[in-house]
Order: C-alpha cells, then sequence, then structure tokens
C-alpha cells in the first residue's frame, strides 16, 4: 500500500480554514478541500479523518486566533480602545474580501442549528470564550462585575449582528457610526473617558 505523501500540515489546516470561512461547512467539498490544501485523498484521510473533524480543528485555530486577537489588542491599548478596534476593525488585519467572509464562529452557529447540534454547539461555547474576554476587558476598565457582565453580553449581540451583517456586504460608513454610538454608551455606562486617537478602520 502506498505511503501517504507528506505535507506542511499548517499550511494545509490555514487553508481549508479559508474555505470553510468563506463558503461554509456544508459548501466547502472533500473536491473542494482537496484542492485548496493541495493534498490527496489518502493523505487527507491518514491526517484528519474525515471533513467534520477537519472542520473542528480549523473552528479550534479560527477561534484562538481571534482571542489572541484580542489579547494583543488589550495589551497595547486602553481596554475600550482595544474593544472598539475589535469591532471596527477586521479580524486578521485585511480589508475587502475578508470582512465579507463575516466570523467563521457565528456562521458555523447559525449554518449549523438543526443540522448538526454539535458543531452548533462547539462554535457557541468558542463564542462564550470570546464574550468572557469581553468581561474581562470591561473590568479592567473599571466596570463592576455585575455591569460587566451585562456589557459583555450587549457587545457580543453586536458582534454577532455585525459579522452577520458583513456578510451581506454592509458598508462600512453604515456600521462604524452604530458601533461608535455603542461605545460611547459603554464609555457612560463605566464612566470612562475616550482617548483621543484616530481609528484606522
Amino acid at each position: 500500500m502506498a505511503r501517504p505523501a507528506e505535507f506542511d500540515r499548517s499550511k494545509a489546516v490555514d487553508r481549508a480554514l479559508r474555505l470553510f470561512w468563506r463558503k461554509g461547512y456544508q459548501a466547502s467539498s472533500l473536491a473542494d478541500l482537496l484542492e485548496a490544501m493541495g493534498i490527496g485523498r489518502s493523505s487527507f484521510y491518514a491526517a484528519f479523518t474525515d471533513k467534520r473533524s477537519l472542520f473542528i480543528v480549523c473552528l479550534d485555530l479560527f477561534a484562538e486566533r481571534t482571542l489572541a486577537l484580542l489579547e494583543r489588542s488589550c495589551a497595547q491599548r486602553p481596554p475600550l480602545d482595544a474593544l472598539q478596534g475589535f469591532f471596527e476593525g477586521d479580524l486578521f488585519g485585511g480589508r475587502g474580501e475578508l470582512r465579507q467572509w463575516g466570523c467563521m464562529l457565528v456562521n458555523t452557529s447559525l449554518e449549523m442549528a438543526g443540522v448538526d447540534d454539535g458543531l452548533a454547539a462547539h462554535a457557541s461555547r468558542h463564542l462564550d470564550r470570546v464574550q468572557h474576554a469581553f468581561q474581562a476587558s470591561l473590568r479592567t476598565a473599571g466596570a463592576p462585575p455585575a455591569l460587566a457582565d451585562d456589557l459583555a453580553a450587549m457587545l457580543m449581540l453586536v458582534n454577532e449582528g455585525v459579522r452577520v451583517s458583513s456578510r451581506r456586504a454592509a458598508p462600512d460608513a453604515r456600521s462604524s457610526p452604530a458601533i461608535a454610538a455603542i461605545f460611547r454608551l459603554v464609555r457612560s455606562a463605566i464612566a470612562v473617558p475616550p482617548v483621543s486617537r484616530e481609528i484606522t478602520l
């Protein structure tokens, strides 16, 4: 029996992640994945077992990158500036096409609800982790625990709406003022004045 060809696993997973992120789980066929990843069928099954297992790997990686982005941003700027930048900026620093893909976690929660509840729940658990990161940033900004919890829940609803809106290519001109208004309310609730800065979109 021929031995499956070796390949760069991290690059293959990253390519699969981008395909799943753009097209969703159900629309990404095995043929699409093999082409995107640049590997053969035997290598795929040897390394990932099946499409669903690979999708979970990609979903976990997307979540870790999202949380790392939040952590880096909060380490570099005041917490509310960092949170606002998370909403107004792009997930991996790009514009255009990536923005229109939305959030893989939100996309999966919507796509797989009632289709594969296990995958939907897996994505939702990662979204809970993101909400906890919101809570931590809000507490660092001075919000009491109960208020931080309430504001984090509100921001998660906003996050889901922003990511769904981006899927229909809503212009930045429409979303940015709304996000700015939401963060004025957040600052007012915590009584934290805004830091004068130019926000790069």
